[in-house]
């Protein structure tokens, strides 16, 4: 395990003052860069660790925010935020695109070989970034199968992977399978991942408070989802030396 060096970052988006958590690797170079998107309560602890975990890759690694440094615990109250961002793609790209300029920002960041992963609301900003036409080398998203304005697909320039649970209420068959018809029509390399058993956020440990029906963890696929995660920057976004999956 490499040394990581992590601190709080204030930025401007969608009229609040967002509270990012960049990550760094050792050393002093310029590497390959990795935004991560909170899933619709907000930015956790969970998503700070996991930046830290690309960091400890050899990832600069910034995990953005959704609502100005505010995690709901409140399913209703987080749902009268979310759903009028995700049915707005420009306000979406807003967001990605401000924790995008605090990433090019970073000394650390090479600022050809960036990666946007996200879960959820997050995971959904991820794959707009990509409809926006942001030059990424990867796509990821968990939980967060959303489908774009038409033929705004064709301007994904890199492999998107995608992950959802099979249990998944929030997004079902009919979502999935409009994902994967877009993906393909627009010809972009992509891959969808169906974990067995799964409901939505599966990735997530289990909270203290009430959530939506159909939201649980499922430890040994959450597991594995994040080895695919991993896999994916892998491959498109490698380190010297290179991750070890």
């Amino acid at each position: 395990m490499t040394t990581v060096t992590t601190r709080t970052v204030e930025y401007p988006a969608d009229g609040l003052t967002m509270i990012g958590h960049l990550a760094l690797p050792a050393g002093a170079g310029r590497g390959p860069a990795v935004l991560i998107g909170p899933e619709g309560p907000g930015l956790s602890d969970v998503l700070r660790r996991r930046a830290d975990a690309l960091a400890e890759l050899g990832y600069v690694a910034l995990a953005f925010d959704l609502h100005g440094g505010h995690w709901f615990t409140d399913p209703q109250e987080m749902l009268a935020r979310v759903m009028p961002l995700l049915d707005d793609p420009d306000r979406m790209r807003g967001i990605g695109r401000a924790a995008l300029d605090v990433l090019l920002a970073e000394p650390r960041t090479d600022p050809g070989r960036i990666a946007a992963i996200g879960y959820g609301t997050g995971g959904a900003i991820a794959v707009e970034l990509g409809r926006a036409g942001v030059d990424l080398r990867a796509i990821g998203t968990v939980n967060g199968l959303t489908t774009g304005r038409p033929g705004e697909a064709a301007r994904i320039r890199c492999p998107v992977w995608a992950g959802v649970g099979s249990e998944d209420p929030i997004m079902p068959a009919e979502r999935r399978d409009a994902f994967a018809a877009e993906m393909q029509a627009a010809g972009v390399d992509w891959r969808l991942v169906v974990y067995g058993g799964a409901q939505h956020a599966f990735h997530h440990p289990t909270v203290g408070h009430a959530v939506l029906p159909g939201v649980g963890h499922h430890p040994r696929q959450a597991e594995r989802a994040w080895r695919d995660i991993v896999g994916l920057l892998a491959e498109c976004l490698p380190v010297d030396p290179p991750v070890a999956v």
